[in-house]
């Protein structure tokens, strides 16, 4: 029979088969495991299994010795031990390669020790490959001079400038080294460093006060919007657009200022649109609602006896659109125009009221009576204005009356005693110009009645004094030069003044002497004045009122205060002292030169001392000293 291999059919196998199942059999029994490789194929996954086979019928001869089990190769075939040194070969090939790649990022680590990183730039500055120091220099010579050149700025449609350093803006070094950073150790970066570039931005360097201040001088160039709203064409309303504006936004401005200065370039400052508030819809609705239906007929106020009329243009005229602050348009009246348009028509019709006064008859005073004026309160009036505008048909309204009752009334006045002169003064040698002011005022004082307790002022009781007030211009004397000027000789009216309330016995409430001594007035008894700058002021500091009594001629002014006589005035001069001689000045002729012979100057005193009518009694004594400057001699030349 032919011998068959280990798996051939079942009960026939080689003799020497024998052996090898015994083998196994006696591993498998000791608890080996199989072993990993046979014949160089793969291991089975599980334990070998051997099926008892049934005994071979061959059998050997006496002294034939069994075949042996066949084997398979232990090694692999020739292919697979040829990969394997092709694989040593190019380990070591790749391991030579990272040796020398190693000592070349090795050396150029130690090379490049102290000096910027490769492809380094700063703000347009190239400082890679730089030695530090280097570096610092070159990026100090670039870029420090940037903080004071001019920087554009673009703000909207706006161009304007600043210099950085101005609104501190400066270069941090020390934060744009630390930027910069040291030698990078990433091998990758250190070599894509030969073929690329890293920009690094400058650090800056903030004043916070100096660039808030310059922010906020940015604002001037922010535009409010225009909101919409209605105007008039004459009488004709119509809808205007609105134009939305611009505000700057101020953080974010801040920080492109902070990160972009550097560079130099333009900057387009950012902005936020400026808010509308109106509606578009609320224009036209305020447009057909209101304004259309304010303008379609003439509006009349009727008054006593007569009626005032605002036609649709004066009517246009006086009304006025704003935002309400709810999206839409609200109505506006300017009652001064409309008073302005309305009053002078129902003037006649009203009655002004008239203190109490008092008339000189047969010598005596006696008292003008009050007038009860009744004038139209056009506030009043004006609360039906809003219901005429939007009537459709009727647009009549009524003017509103009031009584209105006088400062001082008749009653008052009775009851204050002006029975008699208090003190009185006169003064004389004016020219005509000087006449026509000095007539002017008097006009305007004659009357005037000053209560118990109050300050008579001239300056406020005739207010400017102008041309338009009839005053004309005249001679003064200016810094101790003859000159002239509107209103020239009221300085004479007010000495008049003051000597008759000086005698009156009122309590002098302030005035100012001339600097230079003029020799009509009685030394260091007069007054001066100018208008809004030097006053007179005296108080009424009796129980009794006082009537002014102001009358002039064509070469005299006299001035005499009326009331009830309680006090004796005397006046006492003393000697002039401490004379000065003038100085000369020489002018040029022409009209801007008036000459004057001059005069000296010195110092006197005056002493007033009232008493008691009644019992004599010394009451008061008062002494005031003046110092008169010398009048320059002017001669024209």
């Amino acid at each position: 029979m032919t011998s068959q291999s280990s798996t051939g059919r079942r009960g026939q196998q080689p003799a020497g088969e024998v052996g090898l199942r015994q083998l196994l059999e006696s591993a498998q029994a000791n608890g080996a495991q199989q072993p990993q490789e046979w014949g160089g194929d793969s291991a089975p996954t599980e334990p070998l299994q051997v099926t008892p086979t049934r005994r071979a019928t061959h059998r050997a001869k006496p002294g034939e010795r069994p075949a042996p089990p066949t084997r398979r190769p232990i090694s692999g075939p020739p292919a697979q031990r040829l990969n394997r040194t092709v694989l040593k070969r190019a380990g070591l090939a790749v391991g030579a390669v990272l040796a020398v790649t190693g000592l070349a990022y090795a050396v150029d680590l130690v090379l490049s020790s102290g000096e910027v990183p490769r492809g380094t730039v700063v703000a347009g500055v190239d400082v890679g490959g730089l030695d530090t120091e280097a570096a610092d220099t070159k990026l100090r010579a670039e870029l420090a001079p940037r903080a004071d050149r001019e920087l554009p700025l673009r703000i909207g449609d706006v161009q304007t400038r600043l210099v950085p350093a101005a609104a501190g803006l400066t270069v941090d070094w020390d934060g744009t080294w630390a930027r910069i950073g040291k030698q990078p150790l990433d091998p990758i970066t250190r070599l894509t460093s030969f073929f690329t570039t890293r920009d690094v931005a400058v650090a800056s360097g903030v004043d916070d006060a100096a660039l808030d201040r310059q922010l906020t001088a940015l604002r001037v160039h922010d535009r409010p919007s225009v909101e919409g709203t209605i105007a008039f064409d004459k009488a004709r309303p119509v809808a205007v657009a609105p134009v939305p504006g611009r505000v700057l936004d101020t953080p974010a401005a801040r920080t492109d200022l902070i990160d972009k200065w550097i560079t130099g370039a333009a900057l387009d400052l950012p902005v936020h649109p400026a808010p509308l508030t109106v509606r578009p819809d609320a224009v036209d609705q305020a447009l057909r609602e209101v304004a259309e239906p304010a303008v379609r007929a003439p509006i009349v106020f009727a008054g006593k006896g007569g009626s005032a009329k605002l036609d649709p243009e004066q009517i246009a005229s006086v009304l006025s659109f704003a935002p309400d602050g709810q999206g839409g348009l609200a109505m506006a009246v300017d009652q001064n125009v409309a008073v302005g348009l309305l009053a002078p028509q129902l003037a006649p019709s009203e009655i002004e009221a008239k203190d109490a006064t008092f008339a000189l008859t047969g010598g005596k005073p006696t008292v003008v009576p009050a007038v009860v004026g009744d004038k139209i309160n056009w506030p009043k009036t004006f609360e039906q204005f809003a219901a005429l505008l939007a009537a459709p048909q009727e647009r009549t309204g009524q003017a509103i009356y009031e009584k209105v009752e006088p400062k001082l009334t008749t009653e008052a006045a009775q009851g204050l005693g002006v029975v008699e002169t208090m003190g009185t003064f006169t003064t004389n040698g004016f020219s005509g110009p000087s006449g026509v002011n000095i007539k002017v005022v008097a006009r305007k004082v004659n009357g005037a009645v000053v209560k118990p307790g109050d300050t008579f002022s001239l300056n406020d009781f005739t207010g400017p004094r102008g041309t338009a007030e009839g005053y004309v211009e005249s001679g003064i004397i200016d810094h101790g030069r003859p000159s002239t000027a509107v209103g020239g000789g009221i300085s004479q009216f007010a000495t008049t003044l003051y000597n008759a309330a000086y005698f009156a016995g009122m309590e002098d409430a302030g005035h100012t002497e001339h600097s230079y001594y003029i020799s009509r007035y009685p030394a260091a008894r007069e007054a001066t004045v100018f208008d809004g700058a030097i006053d007179l002021r005296f108080r009424n500091n009796t129980p009794h009122g006082v009537f002014i009594e102001a009358v002039t001629t064509d070469s005299e002014v006299t001035v005499r205060l009326w009331g009830t006589k309680t006090l004796n005035v005397e006046s006492v001069t003393g000697e002039k002292t401490k004379p000065t001689e003038p100085t000369t000045i020489k002018l040029p002729k022409g009209k801007d030169c008036i000459a004057s012979e001059g005069a000296p100057g010195f110092t006197i005193s005056d002493t007033r001392i009232i008493t008691d009518k009644r019992s004599g009694r010394e009451v008061s004594r008062t002494t005031r000293t003046v110092k008169y400057d010398p009048i320059p001699v002017v001669k024209c030349e």
